[in-house]
């Protein structure tokens, strides 16, 4: 029956997964603000927020607005960007919902910041305004290490580098530019020929014949080697991103002249908001949630170490869920790790092939729910990063959770069950108190005798006619199974397998 009541909380689960799931996609609008009469004449302008850490939950959240501006074909979208930038994944995902929406119709509003997987997004939109005063650029990928960020090589630079230059090519930016937001090793020139200004790498400008030299009347250098494009407002004008700098949102549409419009800001959900809180606080709810299971693994029954062990790890497959990255797949191998260890303590004595199966379906359900694919793409180099970060994550976690359980065992529970204040106290039944020690009871270290109840750790054996409570030594013990006394100190009895020779 224990094992079973592990199961039905994972059922109930899934079922408020299966309800919660259409909150991501419900109406969400903010109030509308009109600068004109609304009519058939006034356009909407819908402006979804992107700021903060680019993550799961932002893509989720811009691709279930950008869905919604789908409805309404003369549909005026804009991104209102304020991001040092987040997970390459993630701004991939938003690039993809971008790029997808019908050609004209997407404008990046730079507010504040841009950078990074910001600048990224940005680029993918059709134009680009920016605030005065404002940044964007500098997208090389770097990870963390001991010694600070580090910037990632060749490797991860080529298809970052190949995607801006297929932004740029789609919404007419300059190439060579969008590039060198991406790689510190290349210069890039700025030569007027036959009177415009073409922007170029180092490599291409070496190639040209000495003739398409001859035509060139100007050259400056405009990213030095070693560096990255980072571009104020001013700058990114003058070389061919931004469409204006502006002083506010309102100035923007007014000066693009779009006509009477109608802005409304799509906000994120109360679910959505939850997420991004889930995620950011997931690794330790996976630790308080696999320490409470195995000290409810420890223990009898089924109590509050095991509820609150199920509501943490449901809350991080939640917070998966929603934003699209864990699905029935990730919620069936934990609920299957959870049976076969349930299995493997209630059914079989000591711990083997089922509890270790268990133990494994549920690391590789926690490391799924954190990405969005199974096995990396050798095309997209950073998913094996991720994978490797998910798996340090979740290995993490199984020994802090192991670690805090001892812990809790150890030094909490004794002392919270061996509290006193004053009484008086009356006890529910006196028949297996003495007041006196167990070894006056004739129970000594070297008697044998057996289980009278299954030791998890602690639990009842019956030695020399005598049933004591009993704690076992090494392993957990099945009921009947032959014991022998270790030690005797007071009430306390330290039990272990009796092997017979």
């Amino acid at each position: 029956m224990a094992s079973h009541s592990k199961i039905i909380p994972l059922l109930l689960i899934s079922m408020i997964f299966t309800l919660l799931r259409p909150l991501s996609g419900g109406a969400d609008t903010g109030a509308e603000t009109p600068n004109a009469p609304a009519g058939n004449s006034t356009r909407t302008v819908y402006v979804i927020r992107a700021a903060g850490n680019v993550e799961p939950g932002m893509a989720a959240f811009i691709e279930r607005a950008l869905k919604k501006t789908n409805e309404d074909p003369r549909a005026l979208v804009v991104l209102e960007m304020d991001t040092f930038g987040g997970r390459v994944d993630s701004a991939f995902a938003i690039v993809d919902s971008v790029v997808n929406i019908p050609q004209g119709k997407t404008v990046a509003y730079v507010a504040k910041k841009a950078i990074s997987a910001g600048a990224l997004i940005a680029l993918a939109c059709n134009d680009l305004a920016m605030k005065r005063h404002t940044t964007i650029g500098d997208c090389a990928p770097i990870t963390y290490s001991q010694e600070g960020p580090k910037m990632m090589g060749e490797k991860f630079q080529s298809p970052l580098r190949a995607r801006f230059r297929s932004l740029a090519k789609r919404n007419g930016y300059p190439e060579a530019l969008a590039e060198a937001m991406v790689t510190a090793d290349m210069t890039v020139y700025g030569v007027i020929r036959n009177g415009e200004t073409v922007y170029m790498d180092k490599v291409a400008y070496d190639d040209l014949t000495e003739a398409e030299k001859g035509e060139i009347t100007g050259r400056r250098t405009v990213v030095a080697e070693g560096e990255l494009l980072t571009m104020d407002d001013v700058e990114a004008k003058e070389l061919g991103f931004s469409e204006m700098s502006v002083e506010s949102l309102d100035d923007m549409l007014e000066r693009m002249d779009i006509g009477p419009y109608a802005i409304v800001r799509v906000e994120e959900v109360w679910s959505e908001s939850f997420v991004r809180v889930i995620a950011a606080i997931a690794p330790v709810l996976m630790m308080i949630g696999l320490a409470s299971l195995y000290t409810e693994l420890q223990a009898p029954g089924f109590g509050a170490p095991g509820i609150i062990g199920i509501i943490c790890l449901g809350l991080v497959f939640f917070g998966q869920y929603m934003v699209g990255l864990a699905s029935y797949t990730e919620l069936l191998l934990l609920g299957l790790g959870l049976i076969l260890m349930g299995y493997e303590i209630f059914v079989l004595p000591g711990f083997g092939m089922a509890g270790f199966s268990g133990i494994l379906l549920i690391g590789v359900g926690m490391v799924l729910a954190f990405q969005n694919f199974v096995l990396p793409d050798p095309e997209f180099p950073w998913q094996m990063a991720l994978l490797m970060r998910n798996i340090a994550m979740v290995l993490g976690a199984f020994v802090s959770a192991f670690v805090a359980s001892l812990l809790l065992m150890r030094y909490v529970f004794p002392a919270m069950t061996s509290f006193s204040g004053e009484g008086p106290y009356l006890a529910a039944s006196l028949k297996d108190m003495r007041a006196d020690s167990l070894e006056a009871a004739a129970v000594h270290a070297g008697d044998v005798g057996a289980a009278a109840t299954a030791l998890r750790p602690s639990g009842k054996v019956r030695v020399n006619g005598e049933t004591v409570d009993a704690i076992s030594e090494a392993e957990f013990l099945e009921k009947g199974a032959p014991v022998k006394v270790l030690s005797v100190r007071g009430a306390r009895v330290v039990v272990r397998r009796e092997v017979s020779s």
